[in-house]
């Protein structure tokens, strides 16, 4: 079996405001934009903690040849200039979200073990027309400790969909952990700071998110 390429992302608003989560959704939107492009698969995993509309952080996969190429395009901090959407008297208009390049092998993910995780399997419909709802081909995992859940239905074998849906778990919970990191960071205050000092990476402006170049 061929393995791509892969890299990860933790795109985070650390402790800022709600016009900083609101540039996270535009962030989210443009990876996912230049990936398409680049041929890069895209999947990202909100902080489950975070309102529905604009997350706080998010965990991102790329993967294909070209993943490391627009990872590195986009680690370091983004700055959106842009009078708030949310408060239209509010003087402020730059706001800062950071990218962090996560590693694929690093910090493993904790409480793994089979008597960590519940498996449950479900009939779904499956690419092909005849193989649509004959199997309980669709797998459910549960991670008893933490209560997230993760499901696959892509794949036409229950084997396949249970690897998927073990991978998406860990990228739930590692964007947990991470989630739970940066908050530490922005419980000292620490994390927007550095955001707000960092030279940024990558610069856009107005409620388009059209970049600056």
């Amino acid at each position: 079996m061929t393995t791509h390429p892969q890299s990860r992302l933790l795109v985070t608003s650390g402790d800022g405001p709600r016009e900083c989560r609101r540039a996270v959704s535009h962030i989210l939107r443009q990876i996912e934009r230049e990936a398409k492009k680049a041929g890069i698969r895209f999947q990202a995993e909100i902080a489950g903690e975070a309102d529905n509309e604009d997350p706080s952080s998010a965990l991102v996969t790329l993967t294909g040849a070209a993943s490391g190429t627009l990872s590195l395009s986009w680690t370091g901090t983004v700055q959106w200039t842009c009078k708030s959407p949310f408060r239209p008297h509010h003087k402020r208009q730059n706001w800062f979200v950071g990218v962090f390049a996560v590693g694929t092998a690093t910090r493993p993910v904790p409480d793994l073990e089979a008597s960590a995780l519940k498996t449950e399997t479900f009939r779904s419909g499956g690419p092909g027309g005849q193989h649509q709802n004959t199997t309980d081909s669709g797998v459910r995992i549960t991670h008893l400790p933490t209560g997230l859940t993760a499901t696959s239905t892509d794949e036409r074998s229950q084997h396949r969909n249970r690897q998927v849906a073990l991978e998406r778990l860990k990228s739930k919970l590692f964007l947990k952990r991470e989630e739970g990191i940066a908050r530490e960071k922005s419980a000292q205050n620490q994390l927007h700071k550095q955001l707000e000092r960092g030279n940024p990476c990558r610069m856009f402006k107005g409620e388009r998110f059209t970049e600056r170049r």
